[in-house]
């Protein structure tokens, strides 16, 4: 088991030897426990690495992938509504609920990192899709952490299950 470290003050994430540049939320970092729906707030906690999803045809897992993985497809959304009885689940859009699109047209869920955030099981309002991430040039996300597709393209091939994002 690895922890990755990401520093919310200084927006850098280490992985063993490398330390590269991160965004974070737009809000900054928050404790886990003030964490609410929209804030644009990266929850501070050490977070498991549940899942790794590729976009075909613009991502693909690394040979060898230790991670539990699967491709995107386009009716994959990822449900964003503290109504919805899937709260912070996958989900098939069109959806009754509101959910964000897993198939963006930029490329910042080519390869997505789900990190176990509020899920164990799903609050309502207590944060959802919070994601490890492609960023798009270090702008903020909306609670996520993401860094340059050459970077995370650099660390997927060594993560393995049991791996942590370590976010302080």
């Amino acid at each position: 088991m690895t922890d990755i470290q990401v520093d919310a003050a200084a927006r850098t994430l280490t992985f063993g030897e490398i330390t590269i540049p991160c965004a974070i939320g737009r809000s900054g970092a928050c404790p886990a426990i003030d964490k609410r729906e929209g804030d644009g707030c990266t929850p501070l906690g050490n977070w498991p690495l549940r899942t790794a999803l590729f976009r075909p045809g613009r991502a693909a897992p690394p040979p060898g992938m230790a991670l539990p993985w699967r491709w995107t497809a386009l009716r994959d959304g990822w449900s964003d509504d503290p109504a919805d009885p899937a709260y912070n689940r996958p989900v098939r859009l069109p959806h009754g609920f509101s959910a964000e699109k897993l198939q963006r047209d930029d490329p910042l869920y080519d390869i997505i990192l789900v990190l176990g955030h509020n899920d164990a099981p799903p609050v309502p309002d207590k944060g959802s899709a919070i994601f490890f991430h492609i960023w798009n040039d270090g702008q903020p996300t909306e609670g996520c952490v993401a860094i340059a597709r050459d970077a995370m393209d650099r660390i997927l091939p060594s993560l393995r299950p049991g791996d942590r994002l370590d976010i302080s």
